[in-house]
């Protein structure tokens, strides 16, 4: 069961997979759906308010950070996810909603159109795993991973390599290049979705995991819908200021 997500692949799930048998609770697909809706209606809450008051823009970056150190305690301490995993999902949609806010306040209407293609993409995603459409075999897991691997690296490589006053603008900029850049990473992104919904429905189909690993695999989720937002909100911000 491996998934490009570092929040979930398969050693996280075998690792705790001995501690959970002979429990009376433990993961179940229904408990990890409603605990990803959950959190997904704290993170869009969040989001809301965040987006309606306009002092919260300067708070971004902050905001960020703090989620991302959350996030990574969470890796760690997966048996806290129960507590985490909400909190995560309030800081992450106050960053949404700050970060949204800035780019609406200069392309009116695009933070609707980047929630409706999520979510769009979600559902539709979420449809095709259900179909069986595409089949998720081990070549599909290990091609996604590597995919997903790569992207970070580049996106590392930009940072460090920003700090020197050196962008690399073929990933900024709104050229031809950086768009086909942008819909790559949003494909890779979205299949990252169904590694998602795969890994979960197996690790509840194993019958011994606890049950806080309910509110893992949520989170999890969570961070693969976080990144295709912004990627899809990125990719509008490019398409919208070659007009």
């Amino acid at each position: 069961m491996r998934t490009a997500n570092p929040a979930l692949n398969d050693k996280v799930f075998g690792r705790y997979a001995p501690r959970a048998i002979g429990a009376s609770e433990v993961m179940t697909l229904d408990g990890t759906v409603n605990k990803a809706l959950l959190s997904a209606c704290i993170t869009m809450g969040a989001a809301w308010w965040s987006f309606a008051n306009p002092p919260m823009a300067s708070m971004a970056l902050p905001l960020a950070l703090i989620a991302f150190v959350v996030g990574i305690v969470l890796s760690f301490k997966k048996e806290w996810a129960s507590v985490l995993t909400p909190v995560y999902a309030l800081l992450e949609g106050l960053f949404l909603g700050s970060i949204s806010l800035m780019f609406e306040s200069i392309y009116p209407g695009i933070v609707f159109q980047a929630v409706s293609y999520t979510f769009g993409t979600l559902f539709a995603l979420l449809l095709v795993y259900k179909s069986r459409l595409i089949p998720v075999t081990q070549n599909f897991r290990l091609g996604v991973a590597a995919a997903t691997g790569g992207i970070a690296f580049v996106y590392l490589l930009s940072m460090v390599f920003s700090l020197f006053g050196v962008p690399f603008t073929f990933l900024s900029s709104a050229s031809p290049l950086s768009i086909g850049i942008s819909i790559v990473v949003i494909i890779v992104a979205a299949l990252n979705l169904v590694l998602d919904f795969d890994f979960i429905e197996q690790g509840a189909a194993r019958g011994d995991l606890p049950k806080y690993m309910e509110w893992y695999a949520a989170f999890g989720l969570l961070v693969t819908l976080v990144w295709l937002y912004l990627e899809i909100l990125r990719l509008l911000v490019k398409l919208q200021s070659r007009d």
